[in-house]
């Protein structure tokens, strides 16, 4: 069967109960990544999926539906993004020996209202020509005067800074972090800004010689012609915590609260956390699936190994609230 992609579902909120065989998906991540994966359920399965992305506003849309949304499942990024449905009562529990087996406790709810699907590793870009081999080891080595600026990097208040910052509490507590947060901003070449793929121009521009970012714009940088020179002007570094691990942040699956196909919903939330499954996805976005016994891409297995912090990321969130408050106290955007 061939997939029947949407741009629009609102108008099903108001219409007839849904098709038996069918699933709707509010998604943050645009349909073509997710088109290899449906089309591979509806081959399988024989339902339909409805994809609808939304790269705003998924929260407000369902807030505003209600009962009356279409919405199955949502598909997110960044646990930050997946935490504020669960606390916002959009999501359901769901409990599945597939999904257990198949999703490591770090990478999903523990009540079950989320699962993970794939990671991608905040690292450091590093200049190949200005920084040394062993020079970048922990995210609390960023605080050092050593990188008095020589460090770029996006907004502080970004989802994936905040993300990062909650790590930290969770490792040293609010107070060390805002020393740490004043010693990396002291370190800045220049104000934050731009995305992660603006930091790896600004070193190879030589603006600066690190940056943090994730792992998966290398692989985009390297698809792209004009971009392709930036990339091969750094190494991708895997700093870690303190006697901890990676940090990482997720994509992830979540059952509406509504649902109106919740059965269908849940052999898709099965299917996509397979080996098989989590390569497909994870490929078109050159990211780490998360499956046992599943693999990288090999462009993805060529930046290297990683030991990933062993914290749940659900604990993370948690400390959202108080990391982007002391990324405020700090002014680091200023």
């Amino acid at each position: 069967m061939f997939l029947r992609l949407t741009t629009a579902l609102t108008a099903l909120a108001v219409a007839a109960p849904a098709i038996a065989e069918e699933i709707n998906i509010y998604s943050y991540r645009e349909p073509a990544l997710l088109q290899p994966l449906t089309d591979a359920f509806t081959a399988e399965t024989g339902i339909n999926v409805n994809v609808a992305f939304l790269n705003k506003g998924m929260i407000e849309r369902l807030q505003a539906e209600g009962k009356r949304s279409p919405a199955d499942l949502i598909f997110t990024v960044d646990i930050s993004r997946l935490a504020a449905a669960v606390n916002a009562g959009l999501t359901q529990p769901v409990t599945s020996d597939v999904l257990t087996t198949n999703v490591p406790d770090i990478y999903h709810d523990p009540d079950g209202h989320w699962w993970g699907l794939t990671t991608r590793a905040r690292i450091v870009y590093a200049s190949k020509d200005r920084v040394a081999d062993g020079e970048v080891t922990t995210y609390e080595d960023l605080a050092d005067p050593k990188w008095k600026g020589r460090i770029c990097t996006r907004s502080g208040t970004h989802a994936y800074t905040i993300g990062l910052v909650s790590a930290m509490i969770e490792h040293h507590g609010a107070e060390e972090t805002k020393t740490w947060l004043e010693g990396v901003k002291s370190n800045l070449a220049r104000k934050p800004q731009g995305n992660d793929r603006a930091q790896v121009k600004a070193i190879w521009s030589g603006e600066c010689d690190i940056s943090l970012g994730n792992t998966y714009y290398m692989g985009k940088m390297l698809s792209d012609s004009e971009q392709q020179e930036w990339a091969n002007s750094v190494n991708v570094l895997f700093p870690t915590f303190e006697d901890a691990g990676t940090h990482v942040n997720v994509s992830g699956v979540a059952m509406t609260k509504s649902a109106p196909n919740p059965e269908n919903a849940l052999k898709m939330m099965e299917f996509l956390s397979s080996p098989m499954a989590q390569e497909i996805y994870a490929e078109a976005n050159f990211e780490y699936p998360i499956a046992p016994g599943s693999e990288a891409v090999d462009l993805v297995k060529s930046w290297g190994s990683f030991d990933a912090d062993s914290v749940n990321l659900m604990t993370v969130a948690g400390h959202r609230a108080t990391a982007l408050k002391l990324v405020e106290e700090v002014d680091f955007d200023g």
